[in-house]
């Protein structure tokens, strides 16, 4: 693909478009340890991270590409690794809840978007679908190839998201909170 590209343009051009690819998979391995060190991510499970709460609203995040490199076993199958990437999902969840009160929980939303998580299973936790923005779906293409690698380890195999069926799903922290006891139950129907 990149030698065709040289082909079709000026070869002192080829680097406008690679860095973009190769910096979209080099942010994660330096981007989120530094959000972390400087308070702005926080992991509420080694493959669940938040953003820290701003104006009543808390931006939720799967693993990262760095997660998944370091933390998805080699030796696993395939469903294997989506059982134990959902699992840390949900414990990072349940683990959100607890970090705050009734009072506090009743005042805060969760937001994230998806490419794996479909609507029924989102209802199930507690999450209601919502119409994903434009910004929010051109990060998405931007990371392409950081979530195709992150795709493809999960699934132990070369996979290609469908980033063309997001879906950005919402819920008040009490609504989850409310559902712990599920959360937990899922959580251990889940580990390996």
């Amino acid at each position: 693909m990149f030698v065709l590209l040289g082909l079709m343009l000026e070869w002192y051009l080829l680097p406008i478009f690679v860095a973009p690819l190769i910096l979209s998979v080099l942010a994660p391995f330096i981007d989120t340890p530094q959000g972390k060190k400087q308070g702005k991510l926080i992991y509420h499970s080694p493959l669940f991270i938040t953003e820290r709460e701003k104006n009543g609203k808390i931006i939720i995040h799967g693993g990262t590409l760095f997660d998944y490199y370091y933390l998805i076993d080699r030796n696993w199958k395939a469903k294997q690794r989506i059982r134990y990437i959902l699992r840390q999902y949900i414990l990072g969840l349940v683990k959100l809840t607890e970090s705050y009160n009734e009072n506090e929980a009743a005042e805060i939303t969760l937001e994230g978007t998806s490419y794996i998580l479909n609507e029924r299973t989102a209802q199930k936790l507690g999450f209601t679908k919502k119409r994903t923005d434009i910004l929010q779906q051109i990060i998405l293409t931007y990371n392409y190839l950081q979530i195709l690698l992150a795709n493809s380890l999960a699934k132990n195999k070369l996979s290609f998201p469908a980033v063309g069926k997001v879906n950005t799903y919402t819920a008040s922290l009490s609504t989850i909170k409310r559902n712990k006891n599920y959360l937990k139950k899922l959580a251990e129907k889940l580990r390996d």
